[in-house]
């Protein structure tokens, strides 16, 4: 997803896209593993917020918020791998169409 970020950021700079990740409520003993060497904004899911939940989230869920932070689409990685270039491409291609809604 680094990779991913620094391509949209180079190739698209007017768009503004932000990747960031979500972790599951219950699951903050992995917080520091998951950031190391990764630059990706990182936030831990709350009982009080519960995204994972209003999201239906599916473990490794790459979910695209639009213009308006409604999901725009969900892509899963683990089912989907980015070393694939056509996942690449199709979850790259996803980012762009909900920063089109704009």
């Amino acid at each position: 997803m680094n990779d991913l970020q620094q391509d949209l950021a180079s190739a698209f700079p007017a768009l503004d896209i932000t990747i960031l990740g979500i972790n599951e409520a219950g699951f903050e003993a992995g917080n520091a593993s998951i950031c190391d060497g990764r630059d990706l904004p990182w936030l831990q899911d709350v009982a009080e917020q519960d995204v994972w939940t209003d999201w239906a989230v599916t473990y490794r869920d790459v979910v695209v918020l639009d213009g308006n932070n409604e999901v725009f689409g969900v892509f899963n990685v683990t089912s989907n791998s980015l070393a694939v270039p056509a996942n690449y491409d199709t979850v790259r291609q996803l980012f762009l169409d909900a920063a089109a809604t704009l």
